[in-house]
Parts: C-alpha cells; sequence; structure tokens
C-alpha cells in the first residue's frame, strides 16, 4: 500500500514540475511553487528528487514516438514528420516545457538536443538518407522553431493554423531535408 501512495506522489509531483517548468521555464520555477502545485510538502520533493536540476530532468523524460517511416514514399515522409510532431506537442506538455526552458536554460537545452539526437537521428538512419545526423538537425530546426512560434510565443497566424495547414506548408521543407541530395 506504502509503494502505491509512493507512486502516486512521485507521478503528482511529476506533474506539476511539467505545467510548472511549462509556464514559468526552468529559471522562475521553484520547488516551493511546484510542491503546492502537488500539494505537498517541499521536503518531500526533494526526498524523491533530489534538487530541481534532478526533478527537471525527470520531468524532461520524452519520448517522440517516432512512426517507423521505412514503408512511406519519398515523396510523404515530410508530411508524415510534421502531423507527428504537430500532434505530439500537442498531445503532451513536457516537450512544451522542455523548450521553454531550453531557451535559458544549459541543462535543459542538452536535455532537448540528447532528445533529438538520441531519436531522430536513428530513426532517419533507419531511412538510409545520407547524412542523417545533418538531416536530423535541419528537421529540428523547423519543427523546433515552428514549437516556439506556435506554442510559446502564440504567432498570429502560425498559432491558429490547422494541422493540415501547418503539414502543407512545413511537410515538403521536411521532405527536402530528408530527400534531396547534399549540397
Amino acid at each position: 500500500m506504502a509503494e502505491r501512495k509512493s507512486d502516486r506522489t512521485r507521478a503528482a509531483i511529476l506533474a506539476a514540475a511539467r505545467e510548472r517548468f511549462g509556464a514559468d521555464g526552468y529559471e522562475r520555477a521553484t520547488i516551493r511553487a511546484i510542491a503546492a502545485d502537488a500539494a505537498i510538502d517541499p521536503a518531500m520533493v526533494m526526498r524523491y528528487f533530489g534538487n530541481k536540476e534532478k526533478l527537471f530532468a525527470a520531468a524532461a523524460e520524452f519520448d517522440l514516438r517516432l512512426p517507423d517511416l521505412r514503408d512511406l514514399p519519398p515523396d510523404e515522409l515530410g508530411d508524415a514528420l510534421v502531423r507527428h510532431f504537430v500532434t505530439r506537442w500537442e498531445g503532451d506538455d513536457t516537450l512544451l516545457a522542455l523548450l521553454r526552458s531550453s531557451v535559458t536554460n544549459e541543462a535543459a537545452a542538452d536535455r532537448m538536443r540528447g532528445i533529438f539526437a538520441a531519436q531522430l537521428a536513428p530513426t532517419l538512419r533507419a531511412l538510409a538518407v545520407e547524412e542523417p545526423a545533418v538531416r536530423a538537425g535541419l528537421v529540428a530546426s523547423q519543427t523546433l522553431g515552428f514549437a516556439l512560434c506556435r506554442y510559446i510565443l502564440g504567432i498570429a497566424p502560425i498559432a491558429t493554423m490547422s494541422h493540415d495547414e501547418v503539414v502543407a506548408w512545413l511537410g515538403p521543407t521536411i521532405t527536402r531535408y530528408l530527400t534531396s541530395s547534399a549540397p
């Protein structure tokens, strides 16, 4: 029974941390505020995670859940990735919190770089593209730049585009990054 309660407490802390880091960024989020959001004593946050950096690392765990793209025709790769990224951004606040925090915090920026390097580059290697790390970086530049403009800065009309409009605009660029010969 105690283990179940500790799992619930840990989950509540992580949920509160994701929301707080997403709303305030790493620098402004405090252990006290996160504890208050989770309706627990700040000492409990420290007991479970040790410090703010370790809490952030745990809260920033994120699986891009990239689809298997190997069976798609090359001209559909960009559309599939863009649609997937928009769905992931809107379905999980963790990546939003990480993006917001990575602008001002080097640990968060490292985490973001690590997510894209560890998850996107291998997906592109499976497609047998030339220079997968470079192409992964280019895809990341588009998707992260778009996410910053849409979800953090709220730039109109980017912030209100439908998924189909986003795919129509960004898909061809991502496809070019994945399928064109290197310059």
